[in-house]
């Protein structure tokens, strides 16, 4: 493993450790060059699943993808990279549970949204006003007012 600070190959595992339901490793790295210490994470490679857009291209499913339209949609938020993570986690493995060699980019946006809804307002609106393209203010503000009206449901208000 080439350390990220001094691009030295030589370096040492300190400590390994299964995360995401032990669908990874992740490992704690020390450069015996330069001393600094790192972190890496060890996957299985998934077999390609292809990810069906709405102009009925396909291209291969992309966890990075993923993970950058939701911390762009996360950006300025009290959310945590952990989190982040762990909702990327939780939707692929559930893609990956339920789907095997293709699967329509709508429903990772849908399982995407469910979780940014109980996690952040802000991040959901966020997400959704690039994953659902609104096409305008009224498109926008009619999500928020649902949003708003889902939020004092669940709080109670009347």
């Amino acid at each position: 493993m080439k350390c990220p600070f001094c691009s030295s190959f030589n370096g040492q595992v300190l400590d390994s450790r299964p995360v995401d339901n032990s669908s990874a490793v992740k490992r704690r790295r020390e450069c015996l060059d330069c001393k600094k210490r790192y972190t890496t994470f060890e996957r299985l490679e998934e077999f390609s699943m292809l990810v069906v857009k709405n102009a009925q291209n396909r291209e291969p499913y992309n966890r990075k993808k993923m993970l950058e339209g939701i911390s762009l949609a996360c950006r300025k938020r009290p959310i945590s990279a952990e989190t982040i993570d762990a909702v990327a986690s939780e939707v692929e493995n559930e893609i990956f549970s339920e789907y095997v060699l293709e699967i329509p980019s709508r429903i990772i946006g849908d399982k995407i949204l469910e979780r940014l809804y109980d996690i952040d307002p802000v991040a959901y609106i966020r997400f959704a006003s690039v994953y659902r393209n609104f096409s305008d203010i009224d498109a926008f503000m009619s999500e928020i007012k649902k949003l708003k009206k889902a939020h004092k449901t669940k709080r109670g208000d009347s």
